[in-house]
């Protein structure tokens, strides 16, 4: 099976000049931890939920001061949109994300596959990708055992 046929197409884009307030208000609503971030129809990071706490509130600026740039990840996994859903599982789990941007041939978003969505169609894909986002990192496996 191929990601389009599983992605979900309707995908709200962050704009990198939005302040962190709206973004986090505009997640809220839609009931989502992550949103893409374009910029001249290109797909130039994501921003989470994570990022927001870790770059901005944890870093005490005042969220109507921060833009979604200055604290949205740069450097995304993306699948393409005729990639074969396994393949997408495999970025996910490599990246330990649970949900990946689709691009087409153009590199334009097209949509965003996520965890869900290989569960109701790749079970195996889906098992796959998420054992890889569950595995610890080294990091957190030296502060299980330290702690």
């Amino acid at each position: 099976m191929q990601v389009h046929e599983i992605m979900e197409r309707n995908v709200a884009i962050a704009d990198p000049n939005m302040t962190v307030r709206d973004i986090a208000r505009q997640m809220r609503a839609d009931n989502i931890g992550s949103l893409p971030v374009g910029e001249h129809d290109r797909l130039i990071g994501m921003v989470t939920d994570r990022d927001i706490v870790m770059r901005g509130v944890a870093a005490d600026r005042a969220p109507g001061n921060i833009t979604v740039r200055e604290v949205m990840s740069e450097g995304v996994s993306y699948c393409f949109e005729d990639d074969d859903a396994q393949a997408a599982a495999q970025v996910m789990a490599k990246h330990q994300v649970r949900r990946l941007p689709v691009l087409n041939r153009d590199k334009r978003l097209v949509g965003v596959v996520a965890l869900a969505d290989l569960g109701r169609c790749e079970a195996d894909a889906a098992q796959d990708a998420l054992q890889g986002i569950s595995e610890a990192t080294d990091k957190e496996r030296r502060h299980m055992r330290s702690g």
